[in-house]
């Protein structure tokens, strides 16, 4: 039990390291190559945040642990609006910018509910999947689209400049996208592992391992930004990332997995996981448009939100020991 242990704190730790390198070269390596910085925005937002959950989630199904890589999918979404939004909104209150509450949040309302459609026959099947991704390009292009011919602001391109690091030379930008995307997979693996592991170990679900261990650990990213965003007066980038990230999880690392390694979904998927995702998204919605404070999350509703994640945390532990 010991070596899964060192082998599932070493990955997160290798991982959170390696994702942040890879995203600092993807986007300098974009920028030196004349890429519009509204589609780094669009694209480095969501494949940046989400770069740990895909490749670990990728690993998983090809190692034929697909409830492993649909846990961490939708376990990282569950803890990224109510432990990270909700320890944000405790640290500072968030402002929601227009902008998110018109286009992003209605989105990611509707690819929720797509989610639990597809869930519904209790299995996510290689043409599911594949409309996942599809979604997820049709979704990108509009949203290049919508803020080129839009004078306001889209989550890419208020969160564009965050991104890349122009003290890198093409040269620099280049390798480091290389080594982060070698360790990136390096210690994805090293991960899985560990986790699968210890799901055998003590005889729990990968399923459950996924929902929390390890999608925990590949949240920690969008936590510290989130809250570093939330400390600085930029309540937009904590809300923005999560949405984005929640967009990506739900369609590429769902997606991805789903083509390498079709799943068969237990029903407590659809009726405890799904629905607690789908429940807080419609409540993060609700505290967008204002419940105490129009357009901003309050410090009580970030406290709300984290007793959420609480209580579905408690949920899943009730269901180990019982």
């Amino acid at each position: 039990m010991l070596m899964p242990l060192l082998a599932v704190l070493a990955g997160f730790a290798l991982l959170m390291w390696s994702a942040d390198k890879f995203v600092d070269g993807a986007a300098a390596t974009a920028k030196h190559l004349g890429v519009s910085t509204l589609l780094i925005g669009i694209v480095v937002v969501g494949f940046g945040t989400s770069a740990p959950e895909m490749v670990v989630s990728a690993f998983a199904a090809l190692d034929g642990k697909p409830a492993l890589a649909l846990g961490n999918a939708y376990g990282s979404n569950i803890i990224n609006i109510t432990l990270i939004l909700g320890l944000s909104a405790i640290f500072a209150t968030l402002a929601v910018h227009s902008s998110i509450v018109r286009k992003e949040l209605p989105i990611l309302l509707g690819v929720t509910l797509l989610a639990g459609w597809q869930l519904w026959d209790g299995e996510i099947s290689r043409a599911d999947a594949i409309v996942l991704l599809v979604v997820l390009f049709a979704i990108m292009g509009w949203m290049v689209y919508s803020a080129k011919h839009s004078k306001q602001d889209s989550l890419g391109d208020e969160m564009s400049d965050e991104m890349a690091d122009n003290s890198l030379t093409l040269k620099a930008a280049i390798i480091w996208l290389v080594i982060g995307l070698l360790l990136l997979m390096a210690s994805s693996k090293m991960l899985v592992w560990g986790a699968v592991s210890i799901a055998q170990g003590l005889g729990v679900s990968e399923l459950i391992i996924g929902l929390t261990i390890v999608a925990f650990g590949t949240s920690l990213p969008e936590l510290a930004a989130s809250i570093a965003a939330a400390r600085k007066n930029e309540a937009d980038l904590a809300i923005g990332n999560v949405v984005g990230s929640n967009l990506f999880n739900t369609l590429a690392v769902v997606g991805i997995a789903g083509v390498i390694a079709p799943m068969q979904v237990g029903s407590e998927v659809l009726s405890r996981d799904w629905a607690v995702m789908f429940a807080i998204t419609v409540g993060l919605f609700i505290m967008a448009y204002g419940l105490r404070k129009p357009g901003h999350l309050t410090r009580w509703e970030g406290i709300l939100l984290l007793s959420a994640y609480l209580a579905y945390t408690g949920w899943l532990i009730y269901t180990v020991v019982v």
